[in-house]
């Protein structure tokens, strides 16, 4: 077979040559041990906390070398792409504060690397595509989908592998004489990969992860380029890494399988093997036993769960790190106040077989996160996400804004900062309260307690409330009411021996919360009185007074 003459025969118009590409693209200026990665997602329109993951992680072992992170976009596949979604895509990155030092923008391209879309870089990939072919490592195929078919069913009922290979590869050493009667008719066609692998054979390769692996040698003449002219995954990979000048490649497992394929690619074109860190599944409980995540069966997949519930940025990107990292927990307690980018990340502490996504301890993460910020951040943050989604809340917010910046100084900053918030979708029902226009009574006190008590207990605090008074001096007045009532103001004393009591000073607390704040539950009442001002609270408890003697 005249390899080169069938190489001009299937690519005429490529003129470029490897030695000019890979000019064009020289080896970039670093330092020693500085890493290049990238995050290489493919525009499907579904962005996913594993592609937070990969990207923190890739980001992290970039920039903590002094290397250079980039993005990708990997829309070989047409039929799966959707539209908009590499819009959504980079900016979803980007508010999970995965930066990029190059690659596709909303605006384009940046960088001396590109294109970085990878259906902008087909005649890239055909002069490889024309290299290999003139090497002998390629071929065109030109099997119809039903002779595809035809195959498929016979491995099937033969039990054979799947795959075209062996003597399914039927077009692998056809005459020149077969090809170009088949050209000439202008049938379509893809070229194929000629492997030399051998399935009897194992290779041997180290991940920066999964550590020391033993795989089956690939014998399967994968398709290279499509009869579009488009490459697959496997191909445009191999390719793009190798101009980008990529060091490392950190991809989810379930490209395992396909990596003895890439090895051969790489060594079938002369370029160097990259490093390769293949991520372990996220995973969840499922009764007793752990299962991956799934995009049809659970929500917390999505990023868009995220935003929707309110989770902090900072606070997803801290766990993620917790579930990544498995010292990170304790960099973080002998440092509370330090900055993400000071953690020092390392894949070398990432569990080869996947991470467990828990999202109390997300949960967690985040109220620890929250309670580190300030009034102001959390005021700004939560105003941010309620004009999104919950336009009556950032309305009351915008109008009182004073007013929720004080509620929110509630319990804040000191040693022991209050750990209420979550997630900012709770933030109404933990002070929305405090707006006159979201007040209502969720609420009652229970009706254990005689009326005439509850009533005697508010009115008497109405009379005498004076929120110029000190703390002390305002929870003396309602420890001498509940005196007065015969309650036990000295829980020690009461807890010794309730009997002797209608009640404790607990209770007188809480028939005034109830009044005020409609809840049960709430921040600090001395705080919360002075937030309100008096004028409020006393309306609120005669409100409820007006209630309750009906």
């Amino acid at each position: 077979m005249d390899y080169p003459y069938l190489a001009e025969l299937l690519f005429p118009d490529v003129k470029l040559t490897p030695e000019e590409l890979e000019s064009r693209y020289p080896a970039r200026q670093l330092p020693e041990g500085a890493i290049v990665s990238r995050a290489a997602p493919s525009p499907t329109g579904f962005v996913h906390l594993g592609n937070i993951v990969q990207g923190l992680t890739s980001e992290r072992l970039c920039h903590q070398s002094g290397g250079v992170f980039f993005l990708r976009i990997e829309d070989t596949d047409a039929k799966r792409e959707v539209q908009g979604a590499v819009e959504t895509l980079i900016e979803a990155l980007k508010h999970y504060h995965i930066l990029f030092d190059e690659g596709a923008t909303v605006d384009g391209d940046i960088g001396p690397y590109g294109p970085y879309r990878q259906r902008q870089r087909a005649q890239i990939y055909h002069v490889y595509a024309k290299k290999l072919v003139a090497e002998g490592k390629a071929y065109p195929c030109f099997c119809t989908e039903e002779e595809l078919d035809a195959m498929r069913n016979t491995q099937e009922a033969r039990k054979d592998n799947f795959g075209y290979y062996g003597a399914y590869a039927v077009w692998r050493d056809r005459p020149m004489e077969d090809i170009k009667t088949e050209l000439a008719a202008g049938k379509p066609w893809v070229l194929r990969f000629r492997s030399e692998g051998n399935i009897e054979n194992k290779i041997k390769f180290t991940d920066l992860i999964k550590g020391n692996l033993e795989l089956t040698e690939n014998d399967v003449d994968h398709v290279l380029l499509k009869s579009d002219g488009i490459p697959t995954y496997h191909f445009a990979h191999a390719v793009d890494d190798h101009l980008m000048r990529t060091t490392h490649v950190v991809r989810g497992d379930e490209w395992l399988p396909s990596l003895p394929f890439h090895v051969q690619l790489f060594r079938a074109l002369g370029f160097r093997l990259p490093k390769y860190a293949h991520i372990g599944p996220l995973m969840k409980m499922d009764g007793t036993s752990k299962r991956k995540l799934s995009k049809r069966k659970d929500p917390e997949l999505a990023l868009t769960f995220y935003q929707a519930q309110g989770y902090p940025v900072p606070a997803v990107l801290e766990y993620v790190l917790t579930i990544l990292n498995s010292n990170f927990e304790d960099w973080r307690q002998a440092n509370p106040d330090a900055n993400l980018d000071d953690f020092k990340f390392s894949y070398k502490k990432m569990n080869p077989a996947g991470s467990l996504f828990d999202v109390d301890k997300l949960r967690d993460v985040s109220k620890n996160v929250i309670s580190r910020m300030s009034a102001d951040e959390v005021y700004a943050l939560v105003l941010e996400w309620a004009k999104e989604f919950d336009v009556p809340f950032a309305a009351a917010l915008e109008a009182e804004p004073d007013k929720a910046r004080a509620a929110f100084a509630i319990g804040r900053g000191g040693k022991k900062p209050r750990k209420d918030l979550a997630i900012w979708s709770e933030a109404k029902s933990y002070m929305g309260f405090i707006f006159d226009a979201l007040f209502a009574r969720e609420d009652e006190i229970d009706p254990k307690f005689d009326k005439a008590d509850v009533c005697a207990a508010l009115t008497v605090f109405a009379q005498d409330y004076d929120p110029a008074d000190e703390q002390s001096v305002w929870f003396d007045k309602i420890k001498a009411i509940t005196d007065s009532l015969g309650y036990a103001s000295d829980m020690k004393a009461y807890r010794a021996d309730p009997a002797a009591f209608r009640g404790s000073v607990a209770d007188v607390s809480m028939f005034l919360r109830v009044a005020v704040t409609g809840k049960l539950n709430s921040p600090d009442m001395y705080e919360v009185m002075r937030v309100l001002g008096r004028k409020t609270v006393l309306a609120r408890i005669h409100a409820l007074l007006e209630t309750l003697e009906r």
